[in-house]
């Protein structure tokens, strides 16, 4: 990394402005030309600046500080074990304040996604712009990971039309870049994620398979099941539905041999929800079954299948299992005191819970002070048809005829939404 854009990284790092680091030194009209490459300072000068920043100008550990960040990278893509992931953010960090090393900059655009996965929202947040005073100066390879993390951030805010703009502006950087086969297949899949999260159907069917060629190639197994989780999603969604149990199959299969049981168990939700929009409701619950009591499977995917059991439980009118499952979810959710991490789940399980006790007064107090805002607030379009039908047959069923047919409304509202999307 050149030596300006390396003293104003460390500059903003510090919330440092010119005018203070230059104070004696040079004026900061002429430190800005230093941080911006328009001039080549003196090695005194540099030394100075250096000096009152606290760091070192040795390049004689470059290549070990390299050759760990490479490793640090690396267990930011796989599933690892999250404190061992911040030990070696932590020794990093300290290392690389200490020395001028060519990997400050990557390893800065990094923290981005580091925040990400220990899911620190807010510092992944404020690292972005942190940086983007700097991007300016990314070379290609920068940019490629700036953009693709900035779409990881947005993607995760559920700005998703923002997120897609992200990944295509890293995929553009591909032509530069000599990149290794599974760096290109893992932006293909993100953005095929992304086209899929925006019902872009058949975009997400072509990107989903020309990660898989390559992942195949590779006998990834693990990512070659996460593309045919996608690919069932998409070909379920143009009710193309053998395709889809293919894929589903496929992924199970796959998931079996990994031994990976979050894999296993996101297959058999998403073959549950095949099998209820086929109307076939014994094969659905035979799959959310499968993940409710798998304690090694992470809550918000059991949350998710006890979530859609009792709706399944409910359309087929066995109210008395849907009960069970009901209080089984309440004990759950119980035993965390932040319930924000599980609203969605929280809503739908007391909602059918307030249904079938005929508390019809928390049920609507629910439904249109709680939980049909925040479906709302997350343009959650498919919830929202559901659960404004529900409430407007509840009304139906007391004869309000007039709220009734201002919640069939809205249904169909967000009904036509989905099909534009």
């Amino acid at each position: 990394m050149e030596i300006g854009p390396y003293i104003k990284l460390h500059r903003i790092k510090q919330e440092m402005t010119q005018a203070e680091l230059a104070e004696g030194i040079v004026s900061y009209a002429y430190l800005s030309k230093i941080e911006n490459q328009k001039t080549e300072a003196s090695p005194n000068v540099i030394s100075l600046l250096c000096t009152r920043l606290g760091i070192q100008l040795n390049n004689e550990t470059d290549e070990t500080i390299r050759r760990k960040c490479q490793e640090w990278y690396d267990m930011l893509f796989d599933v690892n074990d999250k404190e061992e992931i911040i030990k070696r953010y932590q020794e990093l960090n300290d290392l690389m304040y200490e020395h001028h090393s060519d990997s400050l900059v990557m390893f800065e655009i990094h923290k981005v996604r580091y925040f990400l996965v220990i899911g620190e929202m807010e510092e992944a947040l404020n690292q972005v712009n942190k940086l983007a005073e700097m991007s300016g100066t990314f070379d290609s390879l920068h940019s490629f990971y700036w953009y693709k993390f900035k779409g990881n951030y947005s993607s995760l805010t559920s700005e998703f039309n923002q997120a897609l703009r992200m990944y295509k502006l890293a995929e553009e950087k591909l032509n530069q870049l000599d990149l290794s086969e599974d760096a290109v297949a893992d932006i293909q899949y993100v953005i095929a994620v992304t086209h899929s999260k925006l019902r872009n159907t058949l975009e997400a069917i072509d990107y989903a398979e020309k990660a898989i060629d390559t992942f195949r190639k590779q006998y990834n197994f693990v990512r070659c099941a996460q593309c045919h989780n996608l690919l069932g999603i998409s070909f379920r969604r143009i009710r193309m539905y053998d395709k889809a149990i293919k894929h589903f199959h496929l992924a199970l299969h796959l998931g079996e041999l990994n031994k990976n049981r979050q894999l296993i168990q996101l297959t058999n939700q998403n073959l549950g929800y095949l099998y209820s929009t086929k109307g076939e409701s014994k094969e659905a619950i035979k799959h959310y079954r499968e993940i409710i009591y798998d304690e090694e499977v992470d809550l918000v995917e059991r949350l998710a299948a006890i979530s859609s059991l009792i709706k399944e439980y409910n359309e087929i009118s066995n109210y008395e299992e849907a009960r069970k499952v009901i209080d089984y979810g309440l004990t759950m959710i119980d035993q965390f005191s932040d319930k924000n991490e599980f609203k969605l789940f929280y809503y739908v399980i007391h909602t059918y819970h307030y249904s079938l006790n005929k508390d019809h007064d928390k049920l609507e107090v629910l439904l249109i002070d709680n939980f049909i805002p925040y479906l709302k607030q997350h343009k959650d379009y498919a919830n929202i048809v559901v659960y404004a039908n529900l409430l407007a047959k509840h009304y139906e069923q007391f004869k309000k005829y007039k709220d009734a047919a201002k919640y069939y409304k809205m249904a169909n509202l967000a009904y036509e939404q989905i099909a534009v999307i």
